[in-house]
């Protein structure tokens, strides 16, 4: 693992680092904030996934997380959003291909070389984290957009691995939207009954999950239309999750949006992987 940097922020440290994956096939770039609790023994630890076009980079200085992580004394993990580099395949759009992993495991061409996101997240990089970062095992995950896709999925499938789970303005029903259905297509194939793992309104029916759930999103976001919010809501609803499903007057789906309510989502899974 190479450390590409390393900065003080809120008496702890803000990381930039590398490794190879053998995951992913490829060089991977990675952020991690330990709070100043970390000096004296493991933290809790919170994943931060991020949406379309995104890297680690984005919500590591725009989503406004540090400040509260060192405030309840847990690690944020920024992982990047899909694999990159010379032989990687890509696409001319931005929501496919580099930047636009979608979170799940590719097993069509070109994409299935490199295209692991889920095991990624799920698997080496957390074993990563664990080995070189004074973490406990509690894990939280939430995430913007695609990301919040991407928190609520790996959630909803591993309920044994994550203690908590929120998500910003999630694509909420993938399998329903044309952020998902070009996406899920090209990296699971053709055959929809291979996308219901990785759509979250569905996992809610079919799975359900044993906790509870938060849920924030902007009544004058652009994107309405294509992250579906009243289908993982009345999912929900339907299932009897207990939630907390918010619909913010007046924001957008920009990182104003995210800074503005991450105390809460913070707070939310620090109370959570408490004890």
């Amino acid at each position: 693992m190479e450390t590409i940097s390393e900065n003080a922020a809120f008496g702890g440290t803000q990381g930039v680092y590398r490794h190879t994956s053998s995951t992913c096939n490829c060089d991977m770039t990675f952020a991690v904030y330990l709070p100043p609790q970390a000096k004296a023994g493991p933290v809790p630890v919170l994943w931060y996934l991020s949406g379309l076009t995104c890297t680690h980079e984005n919500a590591m200085t725009k989503a406004a997380l540090q400040e509260h992580a060192a405030k309840h004394g847990i690690a944020v993990i920024y992982p990047d959003t899909s694999p990159r580099g010379e032989g990687v395949a890509d696409d001319k759009g931005y929501a496919l291909g580099q930047g636009a992993g979608f979170y799940v495991n590719a097993t069509q061409a070109p994409w299935a070389a490199h295209f692991q996101m889920y095991d990624y997240v799920l698997n080496e990089l957390p074993a990563l984290i664990a080995k070189n970062f004074p973490v406990s095992d509690k894990r939280g995950i939430t995430g913007h957009s695609m990301g919040g896709h991407g928190a609520l999925t790996l959630a909803l499938n591993n309920p044994d691995v994550f203690t908590s789970v929120s998500a910003f303005a999630p694509i909420a029903n993938p399998t329903a939207s044309d952020w998902g259905r070009v996406q899920l297509s090209a990296y699971l194939g053709e055959d929809e009954a291979t996308w219901a793992a990785h759509d979250a309104t569905l996992l809610v029916g079919s799975k359900g999950w044993p906790r509870d759930v938060l849920v924030d999103q902007g009544t004058s976001d652009q994107f309405l239309d294509l992250l579906k919010p009243e289908a993982l809501s009345q999912a929900l609803v339907t299932a009897r999750i207990p939630s907390v499903f918010r619909m913010q007057e007046g924001y957008d789906h920009s990182y104003y949006f995210i800074s503005t309510f991450a105390a809460d989502h913070v707070k939310w899974h620090a109370d959570r992987m408490d004890g």
